[in-house]
């Protein structure tokens, strides 16, 4: 598909959800995986001004519900089936009046009318893709330019899912000033016209939106479109496709050069690719891509400051690019405090990165209490750990906050812990802590106490799990105890536990 073509075709989507009365300020959610008519309903939906509100496609019945009742969502995308996934089917257990084909309002989702499903099979009637896209000859082309002129800059955009150490997601807005960012860091890097980029990142995600989605169109770049991750086929297009650049983590990356090991296939086409490094557990991987696949620049940021805010270019040393997480953008800025203090540290000592600029979420949608503990006098207080060195580059060194990165994404260990609860009837207490994996950084790790006369395996744990949260969840190991280890003031120490599990599981954590 052209630009052109694409163009047109989001114009023809914008009519219709016009047509089917979303207006300037609804939330329209998109549960949908990576294809063409995620990027046409995404850009049709900020095209008229409604906020978009991508939602993780690993989420099972619980995770959707929560989303939905969040974001307060009026009209929902969804993508039938992607593999063994049946995303429709899982709707149908979390909508009670939604039978596939038909839907009804109901009491528990008060926000939601509407339901649109994306599927390469056009049998879903009035609820169909194609049913939406034929709505669009009720809206003249006047109406939906007027509609457009009525859109600001500071118009809230976006609404992306997030998790916290409180346990609950949290809804981040950005305005639409946060393509200034993705434009500016795109301008510094050889991606143009004529490129081509392989996406396999998934497009919910910030970084895919960012980089692809909208780093894309910004510099001209054909994409490659991967509806989900695999190696082997990764290698297949980027020697087949001619690709030129491409974005992911370090585990993509690890994969690649595995795979690449055996198949030894021509990927002399590399030219440039994004690998958020600065860790130990990422700075090999990042080492030996710069010498089996090509140069990579990296970059720091998170869903409420902005996805790659700070940035290394491939006029930086290979250094810089492996081992830190660059530098901040023009007009943006951080610092690094003294936790509890707030004194602010100079190059070289660690603590905690504040981080300051345009690219700032505008807050948590409907919590402004949370909002207000994040953000303090201008600062975003990220519960990153870090330093900036010498040369003025980033240090990333981890969370001070409890959240675990199971490979790329956030697992709150007090959502997890509320959900295995709920779901395995012989846990009385948990407490998850994460523990390394070679391949995903770190997995989910249960710590639980059983209720009296009850057995549980980590089987168990998985067959209730599965289907109900998004399998990135799930936990890999369960050791089972008499007592979690507590705090005088009833808080699990989660500390001892990290400690434990070199012991229990044989792991160095």
């Amino acid at each position: 598909m052209s630009f052109t073509e694409l163009n047109s075709e989001i114009d023809h989507a914008a009519r219709a959800l016009l047509a089917r009365g979303i207006r300037k300020g609804d939330v329209v959610g998109l549960w949908v995986t990576n294809r063409i008519e995620f990027t046409i309903a995404l850009y049709a939906i900020l095209r008229i001004g409604a906020i978009a509100a991508p939602m993780n496609t690993r989420y099972r019945e619980h995770d959707v519900a929560y989303a939905l009742k969040l974001a307060e969502c009026k009209l929902l995308f969804v993508v039938e089936r992607s593999g063994p996934v049946g995303y429709v089917e899982i709707l149908k257990a979390v909508l009670p009046r939604f039978d596939g084909k038909r839907f009804e309002r109901v009491d528990a989702f008060p926000h939601l009318t509407d339901i649109v499903v994306m599927s390469d099979n056009s049998d879903w009637g009035s609820l169909s893709w194609d049913r939406f896209l034929a709505d669009a000859e009720r809206v003249s082309p006047a109406a939906l330019e007027k509609a457009v002129a009525d859109v600001r800059i500071d118009d809230i955009a976006l609404i992306v899912f997030t998790s916290g150490t409180t346990g609950n997601p949290k809804g981040v807005m950005h305005d639409h000033t946060l393509l200034r960012s993705i434009c500016e860091r795109h301008d510094h890097w050889p991606l143009k016209e004529g490129s081509v980029v392989l996406n396999f990142l998934p497009m919910f995600h910030l970084f895919g939106m960012s980089e692809m989605v909208f780093g894309c169109m910004h510099t001209g770049a054909r994409q490659v479109v991967m509806d989900a991750w695999d190696a082997e086929e990764a290698i297949q297009l980027i020697e087949s496709e001619r690709v030129t650049g491409l974005f992911g983590f370090e585990t993509h990356y690890a994969d690649i050069l595995r795979v690449q090991a055996q198949s030894k296939a021509d990927l002399s086409s590399l030219r440039f690719g994004g690998l958020p490094a600065g860790m130990e557990n990422s700075n090999a991987v990042a080492k030996q891509v710069q010498a089996e696949l090509c140069p990579t620049v990296s970059g720091w940021g998170m869903s409420e400051a902005g996805c790659y805010v700070c940035v290394s270019t491939l006029n930086d040393t290979e250094e810089q690019r492996c081992t830190t997480s660059g530098r901040p953008l023009s007009g943006l800025g951080l610092k690094i405090v003294e936790p509890g203090s707030g004194k602010e540290q100079p190059p070289g000592v660690e603590g905690e990165i504040l981080w300051h600029g345009y690219t700032t979420m505008r807050g948590y949608f409907r919590d402004p209490e949370a909002t207000a503990a994040t953000i303090r006098d201008g600062w975003l207080c990220t519960g990153d750990r870090g330093f900036l060195r010498p040369d003025g580059f980033l240090q990333f060194l981890g969370r001070y906050k409890e959240m675990l990165k199971v490979g790329g994404e956030n697992v709150s260990p007090a959502a997890l812990e509320t959900e295995l609860l709920a779901l395995v009837p012989a846990i009385e207490q948990v407490a998850v802590v994460g523990v390394p994996h070679p391949r995903l950084a770190e997995v989910p790790c249960a710590y639980i106490v059983l209720k009296p006369g009850t057995t549980c395996t980590i089987e168990d744990v998985k067959t209730r799990c599965k289907g109900k949260i998004a399998s990135f969840k799930i936990p890999h190991y369960l050791v089972t105890v008499d007592a979690l280890p507590m705090t005088a003031s009833g808080k699990v120490q989660r500390v001892l536990l990290r400690d434990r599990a070199k012991q229990d599981l044989g792991v160095d954590v």
